[in-house]
């Protein structure tokens, strides 16, 4: 750990001011959309591309987060992680998780986020915030460490009828550890980890839809 002290820097989410509801349970207005695609095959392709809205995931893979918590970083399968990176905007950098696909959310900004499954009924994923520690030794890569989220993870299941989106801010935007014995939350790319990703753990689901809807800042 860098800090046992942590101050929240970075990512701002916003939960001052409260949005409209739409009948599917999203809220109404502008938002980004992104979908992730459950494959039986990983592509060849790269996937870039400055509009790209989708990232492709395998249809049934992906690790536990709990199995990869506390494992060496070095040895991380890529497989099924959506790596994220700070920046201005929101987009697909490399939509292909089969080997690690990129996502940049802006720091710049406040928004919510909301998720629902999609696709044929019976699939279903758990997608849980994840990132690096590197046990207070910044240029020893030898020990570093997966930290994956104690709190709550996304759970999306695709069940039969119409589905609702549900509000997912906590769950992919924040990640809990503990820090001598006490749970510490943290916002995405604060610095107190780094190399942050969402561990998707798929079980046949074809269709994640996530939106982003930027709010008032608190």
């Amino acid at each position: 750990m860098k800090n046992t002290v942590l101050i929240a820097l970075g990512l701002a989410v916003g939960t001052a001011a409260a949005l409209a509801q739409n009948g599917n349970g999203a809220p109404s207005g502008g938002h980004y959309n992104l979908n992730i695609l459950g494959k039986r095959d990983c592509t060849l392709a790269d996937l870039t591309g400055s509009s790209r809205h989708t990232i492709q995931v395998l249809l049934n893979g992906g690790q536990k987060a709990a199995d990869i918590n506390g494992t060496l970083a070095l040895t991380l399968d890529k497989q099924n992680k959506i790596f994220l990176q700070p920046g201005n905007d929101f987009q697909v950098l490399d939509g292909n998780a089969c080997d690690g696909a990129l996502f940049m959310l802006p720091t710049n900004s406040c928004y919510q986020v909301y998720a629902r499954a999609l696709g044929t009924p019976g699939g279903y994923a758990t997608v849980t915030t994840c990132a690096v520690d590197d046990n207070g030794t910044p240029n020893d890569k030898s020990d570093d460490v997966v930290v994956c989220s104690t709190g709550p993870a996304l759970n999306l299941n695709r069940t039969k009828g119409g589905q609702k989106f549900q509000n997912v801010t906590k769950e992919l935007t924040t990640i809990s550890f503990l820090v001598d014995g006490v749970v510490t939350t943290v916002n995405l790319f604060d610095p107190a980890l780094y190399n942050y990703f969402w561990n998707y753990e798929n079980h046949g689901l074809r269709l994640a839809q996530i939106r982003f809807y930027p709010t008032d800042c608190p």
